[in-house]
């Protein structure tokens, strides 16, 4: 009998001491602690999770390692949206695995140079041009157009070896599926052929519905062997936004002057949208070799020389 009485006594005891645990693990874990909007977090094991935000100046214990460890979910790594000023600890702790990933939106314009758009990107997003560049060069199979005109989301604080990589890889997959679509594969050699007529299509166009009609233009020419002479060609790389004057047309001497070499330039000029893809895998069938722009921002499309000075000169 006594030994029964001891043993109730001790599971009160130990009972007691378990709730009184309970209830202070549930009155700290409920205590406020202060955040910030985005929290970042290093990729490793948890204590190194919770050693980098101590040194942040969260007031973290063991006790919230053994939680996030056995507890909860293991903490994602990156920039993450916590939000709020202030909230209970183990809210702080769930959002460290639950809460979405502070991104960034890049646009790329169609008809934009890789030199410029990553000139802009190192500028807008504090990235190194140099790595940029490198990073395009190890990835991209294109020294231009490498990259499709798109508006992407990509998380904070990525490198620029990651941010590119992402950037051509998901291009490279729409550039699969629309040459496997077409041309039955997807063979990087004539893709680049068609990358560089969409690249003119797209700075020639005035709007979608002239993709097909200018890119009817280019292959009539090259069909019987006529420069393309097209200004467009010439606001490749860094002279994106410059305008072609007769001085740039006499002067420069690379192979995307079309006005002094026949034939295609050796690469695209600039990022292509999948308007001017799809007019260069399916152009207008038209006998047209000359196009003006009239004073409505159109262009005038004729196949007689004659009728193409009159159209130059109602443009004036």
């Amino acid at each position: 009998m006594k030994f029964i009485n001891l043993l109730s006594k001790l599971i009160s005891f130990f009972l007691a001491i378990t709730i009184l645990i309970v209830i202070a693990l549930i009155f700290y874990f409920s205590m406020p602690i202060k955040t910030t909007q985005k929290v970042i977090l290093p990729k490793g094991s948890i204590t190194k999770v919770v050693e980098h935000l101590k040194k942040q100046g969260y007031n973290l214990t063991i006790l919230d390692t053994y939680l996030l460890a056995y507890g909860l979910d293991s903490p994602k790594s990156g920039t993450l949206l916590i939000g709020g000023e202030e909230m209970s600890r183990i809210t702080f702790l769930k959002k460290l695995s639950t809460a979405k990933e502070a991104i960034n939106v890049v646009t790329l314009i169609p008809g934009e140079t890789k030199v410029i758009f990553l000139e802009e990107l190192a500028k807008n997003q504090a990235l190194d041009i140099d790595k940029l560049n490198k990073a395009y060069n190890e990835f991209s199979s294109y020294k231009e157009a490498g990259i499709l005109p798109e508006t992407y989301h990509l998380a904070k604080n990525i490198d620029e070896k990651k941010l590119i990589k992402i950037l051509v890889k998901q291009s490279e997959v729409e550039y699969k599926k629309l040459a496997t679509k077409y041309l039955k594969e997807y063979n990087k050699q004539e893709w680049n052929k068609v990358l560089t007529i969409a690249s003119i299509i797209q700075k020639e166009a005035a709007n979608k519905e002239e993709m097909p009609i200018i890119a009817s233009v280019i292959y009539n020419r090259l069909k019987i062997g006529m420069a393309l002479q097209m200004d467009g060609t010439l606001n490749y790389g860094k002279y994106s936004h410059i305008k072609v004057t007769p001085k740039r047309i006499k002067t420069d001497k690379s192979g995307f002057n079309t006005y002094l070499n026949r034939g295609l330039p050796p690469y695209p000029i600039c990022s292509v949208s999948k308007n001017a893809i799809l007019a260069t895998l399916k152009p207008k069938h038209t006998n047209y070799l000359y196009f003006m722009k009239n004073k409505s921002g159109v262009h005038d499309f004729t196949s007689s020389y004659q009728e193409h000075l009159r159209n130059i000169n109602k443009a004036k």
